[in-house]
């Protein structure tokens, strides 16, 4: 695909697009879900702004993944060429391949554990593995798939088993961005990778996890020197800090220092920051780019708000929790 195609094929989509921002969550919409009483009338809020699906359940996972399947559906509708956004589906591949590996040591089938809006099938998945037949999986996916099927058959190590396949997937999400064309959707995948390896990194200095899990775990980006960042990790978490503090991320240190929960709420507000830039632009892949992220933060956002009331969070606590919006 050219450059000048990306840059003037996607003129209707983009108004498109700009039609469906009407609808998305401000923050002034946000509050009100936040300062509601409780779940049921959250949902209820959520069903007044057009959430969820009629005459359909209305449990809180079921308005969410209705909202996810529109969101494709109209992606599909105004992009033909939908694996240019690959790269927001690849996690749901990997995500649905753990299951299908822990789902082959289980008595009874799960099949409500698979995520439905994905790149790949979640039976080609769930099938290729169950019969350890890899080579029916994409040629990037073969390799982890047979090792971590392996690995678990033969150690039952789930962690190890989500180690490898999580690394494969941050690989694969960065290799996408890249050849993507785009720069919003390359930045995008070099941030996720660059953000999921600090939170790896993070978590391997509080408990304590050695080089060798380090090496498995950590996957190569351009922002982030991953040798420096696994000695800093073997150091501590003060040492993470350290060596973040010269690095792209130093804004978020602070953060980091608060809680991991903190850091990946910078996380998620940097990547909406950056997005913003394509609420002025009318041409390209970049505003459709950012709407989808929109939707899946705005997703997110919504998820931390029910999850809170069901718990009895109060309205703060989740208020520091909940990401900025798009619009």
């Amino acid at each position: 695909m050219t450059g000048a195609y990306i840059d003037n094929g996607y003129v209707y989509a983009v108004a498109r697009i700009r039609g469906a921002e009407l609808k998305l969550l401000n923050q002034n919409a946000m509050e009100q879900l936040i300062q509601a009483k409780h779940a049921t009338e959250v949902l209820r809020l959520l069903s007044e702004k057009g959430w969820g699906e009629d005459g359909k359940s209305t449990s809180p996972e079921d308005v969410l993944s209705a909202e996810r399947e529109k969101t494709w559906a109209l992606v599909e509708e105004l992009v033909p060429e939908k694996e240019i956004f690959d790269v927001f589906l690849l996690p749901n591949d990997y995500n649905n391949l753990k299951a299908a590996i822990k789902e082959s040591l289980m008595e009874f089938d799960y099949p409500g554990i698979y995520i439905s809006e994905a790149t790949i099938s979640p039976e080609l998945i769930r099938k290729a593995v169950k019969e350890r037949n890899y080579s029916a999986l994409p040629d990037s996916m073969q390799e982890v798939a047979r090792e971590a099927h392996e690995v678990f058959l033969h150690t039952g190590d789930g962690q190890l088993c989500d180690i490898l396949v999580d690394r494969a997937c941050l690989d694969a999400v960065l290799k996408a961005g890249q050849e993507s064309g785009d720069e919003f959707i390359a930045m995008y995948a070099e941030l996720s990778v660059a953000s999921a390896d600090i939170k790896i990194a993070v978590r391997a200095a509080l408990t304590g996890k050695d080089r060798e899990f380090l090496k498995k775990a950590l996957a190569e980006c351009e922002t982030l020197d991953i040798n420096a960042l696994t000695n800093a990790a073997l150091q501590g978490r003060e040492a993470i800090c350290s060596y973040l503090a010269a690095t792209d991320y130093a804004e978020a240190v602070e953060e980091l220092k608060k809680s991991t929960t903190a850091f990946e709420r910078w996380c998620d507000n940097l990547v909406i920051r950056r997005m913003k830039q394509e609420l002025y632009n009318s041409f390209g892949l970049g505003p459709v780019a950012a709407y989808i992220l929109a939707r899946e933060n705005e997703i997110k956002s919504v998820r931390i708000i029910l999850s809170g009331k069901q718990n009895g969070f109060p309205e703060d606590v989740i208020r520091e929790r909940v990401r900025e919006t798009y619009v």
